[in-house]
């Protein structure tokens, strides 16, 4: 039995999850076994199906995780009322205490917007003037410097344009591997953060 099954709505969350996944010691949790799967209805699919899809696998994996935006899986429930819909749906077809359901709101990329400096590197764009978060603020994206963008994917399909970077998940992976994961206040992450480690605790912990 592998400790944990992840089933995300795109490519984008699978680079994100593999390279988070991957960092047990910033994670503060030991090492896992995981796989992904990419539901191939993408959010709606993981909202409405994640029970279906997952249902076979429960012998096979100790804990089982689902990912998906909260604008664009048809719902206009809130992130909770999301997360609770799903978890119960899991629990019915053998998941009981041993699954979460994480809903980003409003989606992936706000994840991404940290003040880490791996952020404008992976973007493309480091020595520039001015700063990106500075530009970001000069052009509307955000409030100020301590805040992220109203708009996460939209700000950072702007950038990429103004860089002549393509979009990959390639970018996704790179800044998932590499930034601080101290100081973020995303409720959803908090709670897959403080999942992680209550069921995958640091040997010396247990």
């Amino acid at each position: 039995m592998k400790d944990l099954i992840v089933l995300v709505a795109d490519k984008n969350m699978e680079a994100t999850f593999k390279g988070l996944l991957s960092r047990n010691n910033a994670l503060r949790i030991r090492e896992i076994t995981f796989d992904i799967f990419v539901h191939p209805n993408k959010d709606p699919g993981c909202r409405g199906e994640a029970d279906l899809f997952l249902r076979s696998f429960c012998r096979q994996y100790a804990y089982a995780l689902v990912v998906f935006d909260r604008e664009g899986c048809g719902s206009e429930d809130s992130r909770i009322e999301l997360e609770i819909s799903v978890e119960q749906r899991l629990s019915l077809v053998g998941w009981t205490n041993r699954s979460i359901v994480v809903v980003l709101d409003p989606e992936l990329e706000v994840w991404l917007w940290t003040q880490s400096p791996h952020v404008e590197e992976a973007l493309g764009w480091e020595d520039r003037e001015p700063s990106l978060r500075t530009w970001l603020v000069e052009n509307g994206f955000m409030e100020d410097e301590n805040h992220k963008p109203n708009r996460p994917k939209e700000a950072l399909e702007i950038v990429l344009r103004k860089v002549k970077k393509p979009r990959s998940s390639a970018i996704y992976m790179q800044i998932a591997q590499k930034v601080s994961l101290v100081g973020h206040q995303e409720p959803a992450f908090l709670k897959l953060i403080t999942t992680l480690y209550e069921w995958f605790p640091e040997e010396q912990d247990q």
